[in-house]
């Protein structure tokens, strides 16, 4: 943990930390085990984050260990390909377990004898009804359940059904056991939940050797208890589910008694984080992927280029509460512009541009001016760029009738070309359609370096490129997928998907030294933002993804269209 994510940490006081504390110094734990327990069958996304931020993040600040495991009870959604990903999305961000990868599978005996436990007890029973059926005797949250027909088998034909289930002999449906709790409770997950189904699925870790799965329900509390899990931390949708954790975990013969603690999971302004609906997002071909820089996964904000210590940053600046709220993007943007301050190397691009011919240079002549890496950062050292007659800047960085408050390049006007000479425009150049083609301008030879000797000042500062020795690019600017702040019908986010999502600017220049840019190590384009190249796509030609604007733009955008 970094000293700023240690110091934001010690700002927050919340409710978890406050009991672990307690339970270590009443001596009701010895030491604090918690886990991160996604399922396979999906990639992982910034709300995970917030999880394994506080699952791991409680488990160092208190010294104990946080397990990675996989609860992968539905094979018919999972895959090894998950269980990779998610293993390397984990170790990217920084997060560290104890060397062990858990699985729920590796307990899948284990669970059967506690299924078998229950029956004994006549705790459970196998029941016929099918999944409709089982819905609709659930009854509702205002009308008492109905007992299934088969409740009342006895203990050796439950025995019996059951060992016949995981035999193979019945169709999927056809069977499952439930737990033997009231149909009349007022929590819906207390009327007999199921706990194990047919499922004929091979598993991507036991293959054919299964054909029944405990539900999540069942597989999560024992599988906590048998791995020594003192803290088992939730969102808070698993809050009814709790009182069914509670009475599985005290009726078990189980080696220890963990206790779950719900948190609100986080909600991001301007997102999505529904597997179900990003998984649309990719059959509408609204996004190339999963990892799509503007998708919220941790393969989309790693391909953008957002860092992982701008995330956990993020994540350690959350409120952990019972109580759901919206965070604002804008917070997570200030995290990463944070650290790719301190962190971003300074390069030079034109994405829109315009050429500039500076009349008194030599015709064939080029130097190198000298520029530093990162500005107040003497170790990062410097670069040198070559400047020439014929230049690149930014279209919008001249202006033929200029405004009052615009001190950029216009006739007649001197501006400052950064690290290397003031110029002044004299003509401008059009073609048959009026377009500008040229700028011609003069340079002030005195003035190498961006100082005067004589002390005069100017206004503007432009950056450039030398259009003779500059890389041609594609360059890629991304805003939020939504343009509601809060996408309140789900089911038909459609209707606020944001149609400047991406844009695409494929006549860009950059300085020489972007020939060397890495995947997934961001750099500041001066004055236009952070960009970080896609080492997917830089097949024909380099391409860049902006990674995150130098200052909010969107929400300021989106409230004057409105």
């Amino acid at each position: 943990m970094s000293k700023k994510e240690s110091e934001n940490r010690d700002e927050i006081k919340d409710f978890i930390r406050e009991k672990i504390q307690k339970d270590l110094r009443s001596g009701v734990i010895k030491r604090v085990v918690t886990r991160f327990p996604p399922e396979p069958n999906g990639f992982l996304h910034i709300g995970h984050a917030k999880s394994m931020g506080l699952n791991f993040g409680v488990a160092k600040e208190f010294n104990g260990e946080c397990h990675l495991r996989f609860d992968d009870t539905n094979p018919t959604k999972e895959d090894q390909e998950f269980i990779e990903a998610i293993c390397e999305d984990v170790r990217w961000l920084g997060y560290r377990w104890n060397g062990k990868v858990y699985y729920a599978s590796d307990n899948f005996e284990k669970l059967y004898e506690y299924a078998v436990f229950l029956i004994n007890l006549g705790k459970a029973y196998v029941d016929d009804l099918s999944a409709q059926e089982i819905h609709k005797y659930r009854g509702s949250l205002i009308e008492a359940g109905t007992e299934s027909p088969f409740r009342k088998r006895s203990k050796e034909e439950n025995l019996d059904l059951f060992k016949r289930m995981r035999a193979g002999e019945f169709e999927e449906g056809a069977r499952v056991l439930r737990a033997k709790i009231n149909m009349a409770s007022g929590n819906i997950n207390l009327r007999d939940p199921i706990l194990y189904r047919i499922l004929k699925a091979n598993h991507p870790r036991t293959g054919g050797d299964w054909c029944i799965y405990p539900t999540y329900d069942f597989a999560h509390g024992q599988t906590d208890a048998i791995e020594g899990v003192t803290h088992s931390l939730c969102t808070l949708e698993f809050e009814d589910h709790r009182p069914l954790y509670d009475w599985l975990v005290d009726l078990l013969p189980l080696p220890c008694k963990p206790k779950q603690y719900e948190f609100s999971r986080l909600n991001l302004s301007y997102t999505v984080l529904s597997k179900r609906f990003l998984t649309q997002l990719i059959i509408n071909q609204t996004v190339a992927g999963w990892d799509d820089p503007r998708m919220p996964t941790i393969l989309g904000l790693r391909r953008r280029g957002v860092p992982p210590e701008a995330i956990r940053d993020f994540v350690s600046r959350l409120a952990i509460t019972k109580t759901d709220g919206t965070v604002e993007t804008v917070l997570l943007d200030h995290c990463i512009r944070n650290y790719l301050n301190e962190h971003a190397v300074r390069r030079m691009a034109v994405l829109n541009p315009v050429r500039v011919v500076i009349e008194n240079y030599p015709e064939s002549g080029s130097e190198e001016i000298e520029a530093e890496n990162l500005p107040g950062n003497k170790s990062a050292g410097k670069r040198l760029i070559p400047f020439s007659r014929e230049l690149y800047i930014e279209q919008e960085d001249f202006m033929e009738e200029p405004s009052k408050n615009f001190f950029r390049l216009a006739p007649g006007r001197e501006v400052r070309l950064r690290y290397a000479y003031f110029i002044t425009c004299k003509e401008v150049k059009r073609n048959e359609k009026g377009e500008i083609t040229e700028i011609i301008c003069s340079y002030d030879p005195l003035t190498k370096g961006g100082q005067s000797p004589d002390g005069r000042k100017v206004k503007g500062t432009l950056h450039w490129v030398s259009s003779q020795h500059s890389i041609p690019a594609t360059v890629r600017l991304f805003e939020p997928l939504f343009v509601d702040e809060k996408i309140e019908n789900k089911d038909r986010f459609e209707n606020s998907l944001n149609p400047n999502s991406l844009t695409v600017l494929d006549n860009c220049y950059l300085e020489p030294a972007l020939k060397e840019a890495k995947s997934e190590v961001p750099v500041q384009f001066e004055r236009l933002g952070y960009f970080c190249v896609d080492a997917k796509d830089s097949k024909e030609q380099l391409a860049f993804n902006r990674t995150v604007s130098l200052r909010d733009t969107f929400k300021r955008k989106n409230i004057h269209q409105t």
